[in-house]
Order: structure tokens, then C-alpha cells, then sequence
């Protein structure tokens, strides 16, 4: 849950990094790499857990989408779009939610449907 409430702050502050300060240490700038793995592992934990496949598959583009979209922001900027990232951000945060709520296995029989 720390995850989910700091990363939409710490990409802004990334993104500000890159934006004003090219001075900024190598380690901060890189920072959106780190909360990537750790999104990832999160949509990997959510999926398994979940019982519908359209949030399922919703996260798994949100973070495809976010993945890309940082990529793009570091090594080939002119094809970067803030909006994409913060729109993929936002349908990551919204589907996980999502998923908390109302698309949870509540028995083990989807788990065991699920592989």
C-alpha cells in the first residue's frame, strides 16, 4: 500500500529532476526503474489473486504501457508523452485498487483455476 500511495509522487519528483535539474545524482533520475520492478511484482501478486481477467489483463497493459512510456522518457525522449505516462500511472493505480475491491479471489478454487 506505501507503494501504491508514494510512487505517483516520486515519478513527479523524477520527472521535475529531469526536466529542471540535469544535475540531479544518476541514482534519482534512474529511481522510475526501481518503482518499475516493484510495480511489477505487485501486478504479478494482484493477477494471481484476482478472479477477472479484464483486470487482470488491464493491469498487466497499464504497466506494459508504463513500462514502455518510461523507456521512451530515457532513451529516445522525443517520443516520450507525459500524458501516456501519467495516464498508464493513473490506469495502474485505479485497476489495483480496483482489483482490491471487488476482484479478489475469496476462495481457493481460483487459485487453483488460475494455474
Amino acid at each position: 500500500m506505501i507503494h501504491c500511495v508514494a510512487t505517483p509522487f516520486l515519478f513527479v519528483a523524477q520527472a521535475c529532476a529531469h526536466t529542471c535539474c540535469s544535475g540531479a545524482p544518476t541514482w534519482w533520475r534512474s529511481i522510475d526503474f526501481a518503482f518499475l520492478f516493484i510495480s511489477g511484482v505487485a501486478v504479478v501478486r494482484a493477477t494471481k489473486s484476482s478472479a477477472s481477467k479484464p483486470v487482470q489483463f488491464g493491469l498487466w497493459l497499464a504497466w506494459g504501457t508504463l513500462t514502455l512510456s518510461i523507456l521512451f522518457e530515457t532513451f529516445h525522449p522525443a517520443l516520450f508523452s507525459e500524458w501516456v505516462k501519467y495516464s498508464a500511472a493513473t490506469a495502474l493505480i485505479v485497476s489495483h485498487f480496483y482489483n482490491l475491491k471487488f476482484g479478489r479471489c475469496h476462495s481457493d478454487s481460483c487459485a487453483i483455476h488460475q494455474g
